[in-house]
């Protein structure tokens, strides 16, 4: 079994739950919380699974934090828990530019 590409799969549909939720039962500064974590743990859950398919490992469980972090903490203010939680967003944009610095030094690399 693979527990970077499940986790990649996870994160995927968690992101299209939150793009649906946004879309259909969301409104206002939820919405867009939840619209922008999909969008961000989407794309970052299909970087994860291209890392997992090279065998870059490292990037690809960053990409997978770092969305689940940057997303989730979003997440979490949509459905009313303290804002202070957006302070710990930025955590999880790091992780993911982490993640490309160290896909782009792999390239380099190789």
């Amino acid at each position: 079994m693979n527990i970077l590409v499940l986790a990649a799969g996870l994160s995927g549909a968690l992101g299209i739950i939150a793009g649906a939720f946004a879309a259909h039962g969301a409104s206002g500064t939820a919405a867009e919380w939840l619209k922008t974590g999909g969008q961000y743990q989407l794309a970052h859950a299909v970087a994860a699974l291209m890392a997992a398919q090279m065998g870059l490992r490292g990037p690809g469980w960053l990409f997978v934090a770092g969305g689940a972090v940057f997303a989730g903490t979003l997440y979490l203010m949509a459905l009313g828990l303290p804002r202070w939680l957006g302070a710990v967003t930025p955590l999880g944009g790091l992780a993911m530019i982490a993640g490309w610095l160290w896909l782009a030094w792999c390239g380099l690399r190789r």
